[in-house]
């Protein structure tokens, strides 16, 4: 569910040592599976862990995971990191605003979960995102652009270059096509 680094397995073993005795760590998402999601990481004393909680036992330490947290932590990532502007923590949880979805679920939520964990996260880096309005038989998915993505002048660029080559190569055979529904207007919110 969860790998933690020899180095990040290092340092919470180093915070740990100054707890309570049988003190852990949490992992968890705050608003698990929306746009909102994020992550984070709190010692956890022995009277805090619950009987549906996940232990992953690791150096010296449990990490502990609550039950509605669980899915949406598959494939997370827990480093620390030491560069020229020092050391940090990072978590990476691909799957925190979109649950896994399984290779032979129906396509409209491979494509779904594509939207949210993939193209989502580089669209709001620019203030943009997007949306599956329709799956048609003949598998072009229609989509809806919102935020700073509305109006941009680089638009048609991001659905050809971008979500389109990547969907026609995720799911060859399955997606013919992706088009643009969005009446889209200039405004403050678009980057030129």
């Amino acid at each position: 569910m969860i790998s933690i680094s020899e180095e990040a397995q290092a340092h919470f073993g180093k915070l740990l040592a100054n707890q309570e005795p049988n003190t852990h760590i949490r992992v968890f998402v705050v608003n698990p599976g929306t746009p909102t999601a994020e992550c984070g990481v709190s010692y956890c004393p022995a009277d805090a862990i619950e009987e549906s909680d996940t232990r992953l036992p690791f150096n010296g330490f449990d990490a502990i995971v609550d039950q509605e947290s669980a899915p949406f932590l598959e494939e997370a990532e827990i480093d620390f990191v030491t560069d020229q502007m020092g050391s940090q923590l990072t978590l990476k949880a691909p799957n925190a605003k979109a649950r896994r979805v399984d290779d032979d679920a129906p396509l409209i939520e491979r494509i779904q979960y594509m939207i949210e964990s993939e193209i989502n996260p580089q669209l709001a880096a620019h203030g943009g995102m997007v949306a599956l309005m329709e799956l048609t038989e003949d598998g072009v998915a229609i989509l809806q652009f919102g935020g700073g993505c509305n109006g941009c002048s680089m638009v048609d660029v991001t659905l050809k270059d971008g979500i389109e080559k990547q969907m026609l190569e995720r799911f060859a055979g399955e997606v013919t096509a992706v088009k643009d529904a969005t009446e889209h207007e200039a405004g403050e919110h678009s980057y030129y």
